[in-house]
């Protein structure tokens, strides 16, 4: 039921009428083909409810510009890059190109922890989700509302058929592990977020099956995300005292990897000949630090113009949802594990 006290919107009676957002705006605009029943069902659900069109949207619609939402739930502590924003930011700038070559603006819907029901008055086509946890809230509303979405990198646990993008974790974290191993490290350390997110999850199912095969037993960190460095920080101190031997460490989530390299080096622990560091996202703070971090490149430019692309499919051309491997990441080697 929708709440009284607040304007109907296109979702709400994309939910009345049991089909989804982007129907209704091409019912009400006239953008695509919709048929006479589906049709009908909208103007029944749009009377029953009292919805009117925006003014100031429907300016917009008149434009040919539909909006594409950007959702991630992952905190800033873990995204931001100094005064940026890091792995979400290089995925913004090239979606965003993108997407307006197609005719839809990119709006991005900061990791804030707001209710998702407050989107409900945004008339948007379509979304991206930027690496949803099991229980992403984001994802949540838009199955909900009937609003087609792609995910970059897969939910755990989501239900089969839908669209998304597979960052290929755990490839990635095999890729990192072996190239810690060929440097010289002998006992690997784990530092990963303790959310449920495939990326962490791949990571240590990579880590473990290392472990496995070194015979040793597994030194696994999971840190809350929104800790950020400082969580690393303190959990890199904690690594040093309890386990002296550990001579390399995966830190897929690269604000983890630059606490963990500021920990040893006040420690007085020499990067790369005592220990070796290694991060997954090949970003600004990987760059920045003394010595450079390990890193790999994601090819994040190329993941958004599939995710995109995929979106394009579903919203104008009625493809059904599918899920796309990303390109290999490529190893770019730098000075926490190999010395200059």
């Amino acid at each position: 039921m929708v709440n009284e006290k607040r304007r109907p919107t296109i979702i709400d009676v994309a939910r009345e009428a049991g089909v989804s957002a982007a129907t209704v705006s091409n019912a009400l605009n006239n953008t695509r083909y919709v048929n006479v029943e589906t049709k009908r069902r909208i103007d029944d659900a749009r009377r029953a409810l009292g919805y009117t069109r925006n003014v100031h949207a429907r300016r917009l619609r008149s434009s040919g510009i539909e909006t594409i939402g950007l959702f991630s739930s992952m905190p800033f502590a873990i995204q931001s890059e100094g005064s940026g924003l890091g792995f979400l930011m290089e995925v913004v700038a090239a979606a965003s190109v993108i997407a307006l070559e197609s005719g839809f603006a990119l709006s991005l819907f900061p990791p804030l922890g707001l209710d998702p029901s407050r989107f409900n008055d945004l008339a948007i086509a379509a979304a991206l989700v930027l690496e949803p946890d099991a229980n992403d809230p984001y994802v949540a509303h838009l199955r909900a509302t009937a609003t087609p979405f792609v995910t970059i990198g897969l939910q755990p646990g989501a239900p089969p058929g839908g669209a998304a993008v597979d960052l290929d974790s755990r490839r990635t974290a095999t890729l990192l592990l072996d190239h810690l191993l060929a440097a010289g490290a002998r006992r690997i350390a784990l530092m990963i977020g303790a959310n449920r997110r495939t990326s962490h999850l791949e990571a240590e199912a990579a880590y473990q099956e290392y472990a496995a095969s070194a015979a040793h037993a597994p030194i696994v960190f999971r840190l809350e995300e929104t800790g950020g460095e400082a969580a690393a920080y303190a959990a890199a101190a904690a690594l040093i005292d309890a386990h002296p031997e550990v001579d390399g460490l995966l830190a897929p989530v690269d604000r983890f990897a630059a606490g963990a390299l500021r920990a040893f080096i006040d420690r007085g622990i020499p990067v790369p000949d005592q220990i070796r560091i290694a991060t997954r996202h090949d970003g600004p703070r990987s760059r920045e630090l003394r010595p450079q971090i390990t890193a790999v490149n994601l090819h994040l430019e190329a993941v958004a113009k599939i995710a995109v692309d995929l979106l394009i499919k579903q919203v104008r051309d009625g493809q059904h949802p599918e899920t796309v491997i990303a390109p290999p990441s490529k190893l770019i080697v730098r000075n926490s594990t190999v010395a200059g």
